[in-house]
């Protein structure tokens, strides 16, 4: 059993790098040989995944020029704080209407607020979750993010948004980074850019929402061990921007950047095979409609707001 384990999910892998594979199509065949297989992918390759994806991201950079990173950045600094404080509130309420458990609806806000499962990660050992809360967060999020990532390109079409509108709105309403490139590199590149970007900027806010919870807990006697842990920001963002300073600076760079790029992608689709294979059906069971209903309203509430302010002061305004 364990060979045939092992060569189903080595099959798979091998698929998701041929010209055939796509971000979609691993979300689906990951998940599908996790659903048919118990276990499917090996204890050493779980871990795998986060530093592949991490490394895809500093990739990404070196095809990316450094201006135009800085610029959607720093356009959307404002409004990302708005939407993410504006998420927070929101999720507090809905999660008491709901009656979803006060830790679990703070992972679900935070991970729709900034990146999914990182800032899930992050907030979690600062407020001392329990291993079920976290795994109904993280089921919850991975739900919306499979949902995002085959929904998001026809909307944008059907909507008829630039590239430019995409990426941005990809980058603030998908919570993965996985899944928003994904998304975002089957609508086009400058729209793969621009959401990449965007979202690396958000993800910057994890340092911020940590510390703040860390206080806050602290101040309510509830933090674990009596103290707040130190907020630490995800080290593949600093590499992705010396990336996109090398690219900026030395010209021969510049020209392998496409180069680069594909083999980027090709990180991210295999990344989101290893995320698919790596569920199990208990963990997708521990999310009961509650959290999932949670998650999915302020998932509605973001997107749809970030898309009337997107189409009415444009990109550049945000």
């Amino acid at each position: 059993m364990e060979s045939i384990r092992r060569h189903l999910w080595l099959a798979g892998a091998a698929f998701c790098l041929t010209p055939w594979g796509s971000p979609p199509l691993a979300l689906a065949l990951g998940f599908l040989l996790a659903l048919l297989v118990p276990d499917a992918l090996p204890g050493r390759m779980k871990g795998v995944s986060r530093l592949l994806l991490q490394a895809s991201v500093v990739l990404l950079g070196f095809g990316m020029d450094l201006r135009t990173v800085l610029r959607a950045g720093a356009a959307g600094m404002a409004f990302a704080a708005a939407t993410i404080v504006l998420t927070l509130f929101l999720g507090r309420v809905s999660g008491k209407w709901l009656g979803v458990g006060e830790k679990t609806s703070i992972l679900i806000s935070a991970g729709t607020a900034i990146c999914g499962g990182s800032a899930i990660a992050a907030v979690s050992t600062v407020i001392g979750a329990e291993e079920e809360e976290i795994s109904v967060a993280i089921g919850t999020v991975f739900i919306l993010n499979g949902a995002a990532l085959y929904l998001f390109p026809p909307l944008g079409r059907m909507l008829g948004l630039s590239q430019e509108q995409f990426g941005t709105l990809a980058g603030i309403s998908i919570h993965d980074i996985s899944s928003v490139v994904g998304a975002s590199s089957v609508y086009g590149l400058e729209a793969l850019g621009r959401a990449t970007a965007v979202k690396l900027a958000r993800a910057l806010w994890i340092a911020p929402l940590s510390l703040a919870a860390a206080l806050l807990w602290r101040r309510r006697g509830a933090t674990p061990g009596g103290k707040a842990p130190r907020a630490t920001v995800p080290w593949f963002i600093g590499l992705f921007l010396v990336a996109c300073v090398l690219r900026s600076w030395i010209p021969g760079l510049a020209e392998a950047g496409p180069a680069i790029g594909r083999v980027a992608r090709a990180g991210f689709t295999l990344t989101l095979f290893l995320i698919g294979a790596s569920l199990s059906r208990k963990n997708l069971a521990r999310v009961g409609w509650t959290p999932l209903a949670q998650g999915f309203l302020l998932w509605i509430l973001v997107a749809a707001g970030s898309l009337a302010v997107i189409l009415r002061l444009g990109t550049g305004s945000l």
